[in-house]
């Protein structure tokens, strides 16, 4: 394996999610560093880097929450503009922090999110994504009362809402006790269906293997590695991880 930049591979055309010379800036640091890449729907990419790295300021401009400072954001070809609410009607994010109301239960929750989104078919769409992240049982429990691994899986039921093309996971296995983590997999697992494109951010280098069809290693804002998961040897790529930071440190 060579660390390097990349963009991923094959023409633009068709991708569901593209990356163009995104920059990031604020004041002097710059966490985000002309980061480019592309994903077509079914491929999922896995960002691997040190805190501090810009993985998650770059997660959320692929999601429209921040302005870049340079470069563009295409959902489906269509770039990500100030103001445009269309394109992030496509893009679902789950982060380690769940971002539910704890008084509210599980269903209910779902329901304040589906009405922001506009919905219309939230008595159907509510009881299929809490049998698909097994909540269906708990849909009348407060999400107070729910364990952190049940929160996170209400989260994603969450992001799943509207059906996005894009999904972009932040740490989503942050906290998470050793059975929640491995049904947290599953569910993300079955995510692969060939209907989305998913960038996933972990500092968990088995899981984020296993799932991906694509990895990038970051460190100082920038790409340092970008590759096919079928570049990338399993047992190995510990090791390489760290050279390519250490590396990234020197420059």
């Amino acid at each position: 394996m060579t660390a390097a930049g990349g963009s991923g591979g094959g023409p633009a055309r068709g991708a569901a999610l593209e990356a163009q010379g995104l920059v990031k800036e604020f004041g002097a640091v710059r966490a985000v560093d002309d980061v480019s890449f592309r994903l077509r729907r079914g491929e999922l990419l896995t960002v691997f880097g040190p805190n501090g790295a810009g993985k998650t300021t770059l997660l959320r401009l692929l999601a429209g929450a921040l302005k870049p400072t340079a470069g563009t954001v295409l959902v489906a070809g269509r770039p990500l503009a100030p103001g445009d609410t269309e394109p992030r009607r496509s893009v679902g994010v789950l982060s380690h922090q769940t971002f539910l109301y704890g008084q509210l239960t599980a269903a209910e929750n779902l329901r304040f999110y589906g009405r922001l989104f506009g919905l219309h078919d939230l008595d159907r769409r509510i009881p299929e994504r809490l049998t698909r992240v097994g909540l269906l049982e708990r849909a009348r429990t407060r999400v107070r009362e729910l364990s952190r691994g049940m929160q996170q899986r209400l989260a994603l039921a969450r992001a799943l809402l509207h059906d996005p093309e894009i999904v972009l996971l932040d740490e989503p296995y942050a906290g998470l006790d050793p059975h929640a983590a491995a049904m947290l997999n599953g569910l993300l697992g079955a995510l692969r269906d060939g209907e989305r494109a998913i960038v996933l951010i972990t500092h968990n280098l088995v899981q984020g293997l296993d799932l991906a069809d694509r990895v990038a290693i970051q460190a100082h804002g920038r790409f340092v590695f970008f590759g096919s998961r079928r570049e990338v040897e399993r047992d190995e790529f510990g090791r390489f991880y760290s050279h390519a930071v250490e590396e990234a440190s020197e420059r």
